[in-house]
């Protein structure tokens, strides 16, 4: 089976990059032809790993592009033409491949992955300016509500109508959490299947040592909920005075937290480590009593979740989202409201408090992740479906 994996970058520096270039990959290991294609648009020094590549740009024409992109429709009917693939993998095509490929999958079984909440929202975070939730179809809500400046506005609903009208070539739209799928069929967007990402098997990490630790690993950003996970330490230290917190990721808000742990009191007890290798990241967090994911927004999944409990490590997480499909509250971490220090601050003391409980909630978490996320099973479900794709594609002649 030839399979073509289409997203808009092939960095490994986002989640949906890393779990799709894991799946090309894995895919090769079990004797199938899996490509990457993807635009040349990259951040930072992070080297491409698509093995066809078409134009974009990170600069402030990119809201041009993710409207039209001529050039990845160029490219990706020439790599349709010589490859030939038998199935296409689409991830995330709304940053800057655009919509305008879609029309060339008329005559190959192809899906949809959904990782986030692109597809119903410019932003891709179905969150108002404010902070709030919101559960209004994309329009003209995204220009009064100021989350887009009328410059960005109107290329990106022009965006939006080409997406709806076209995205009807997908065989299948496969979300990555019940939390994206319901979102996805709020909004008219079905039938729609759920595979949740994958995480790749490790070993567990040592046993815990003083003195108590907590980690958090994301972007820099306010979705992420930081500033509440640095609102609830200053409970923690209060008891624990020892108690350590490592917060690994760059991001727009990184100058805000260095100025909310001095404010708050904490520079002997919080690190902000920046953006780390995996084995620096590995070298930090095997430490961990618990892992915290203090999101504000809905996390589409939370692959950082299911990476701490193969680790090992218990979790404390917002109660929203893909996060709660992730974390068994009682069983292998412990489940808060968003936005709520206090609650978070009681949650986070159980563990760096009770060295036996983050034992054995770590390995509770490793056991699930072993058995309902480990990459295999992820990479078995997509097989699956890819072979349905292809008998039921009959008029197509596929080798699948």
């Amino acid at each position: 089976m030839k399979v073509l994996v289409v997203n808009d970058y092939a960095t490994p520096t986002g989640g949906a990059e890393i779990q799709l270039l894991l799946l090309r990959d894995e895919l090769r290991k079990r004797g199938y032809d899996a490509r990457f294609f993807a635009s040349c648009a990259r951040s930072g020094k992070a080297e491409s790993q698509a093995d066809y590549e078409c134009f974009g740009t990170t600069s402030r024409f990119r809201t041009l592009l993710q409207t039209a992109n001529p050039w990845a429709y160029w490219r990706l009917r020439k790599v349709l033409a010589e490859f030939q693939p038998d199935v296409v993998h689409i991830g995330v095509f709304l940053t800057q491949l655009s919509p305008l490929i879609l029309p060339l999958l008329r005559h190959t079984p192809s899906l949809y992955n959904v990782h986030w909440y692109r597809p119903i929202c410019p932003l891709g975070t179905k969150m108002f300016s404010d902070g709030s939730n919101c559960k209004t179809p994309a329009g003209t809500v995204c220009y009064r509500k100021r989350c887009l400046p009328l410059h960005d506005w109107i290329p990106l609903m022009l965006q939006m109508k080409f997406w709806r009208r076209w995205r009807h070539v997908f065989d299948v739209i496969v979300a990555n959490s019940e939390a994206v799928k319901r979102r996805l069929v709020s909004e008219g967007i079905e039938p729609v299947e759920v595979i949740h990402n994958g995480v790749v098997t490790r070993p567990p990490r040592p046993s815990l040592s003083p003195p108590p630790t907590a980690t958090f690993a994301g972007r820099l950003v306010r979705e992420k909920g930081v500033d509440v996970l640095l609102r609830a330490f200053t409970k923690v230290v209060t008891s624990i005075p020892d108690a350590r917190l490592f917060l690994a990721g760059e991001g727009p808000e990184r100058e805000n937290l260095q100025r909310m742990i001095a404010e708050l009191g904490l520079l002997s007890n919080v690190t902000l480590l920046g953006h780390l290798s995996h084995i620096d990241l590995e070298r930090y967090f095997s430490a961990a009593w618990t892992q915290v994911v203090p999101s504000r927004w809905e996390e589409p999944f939370g692959v950082v979740a299911t990476e701490a409990m193969m680790r090992g490590t218990a979790v404390v997480a917002s109660n929203c989202g893909g996060l709660k499909e992730i974390v068994q509250h009682g069983r292998t971490g412990f489940l808060v409201p968003p936005d709520d220090a206090n609650a978070l601050a009681d949650a986070l003391l159980k563990f760096m408090q009770d060295h036996d409980l983050a034992e054995r909630m770590g390995e509770a978490g490793r056991r699930v992740a072993l058995t309902q996320f480990g990459v295999g099973i992820y990479v078995d479900r997509f097989v699956r479906l890819y072979q349905t794709l292809c008998s039921n594609r009959k008029d197509i002649n596929v080798n699948c």
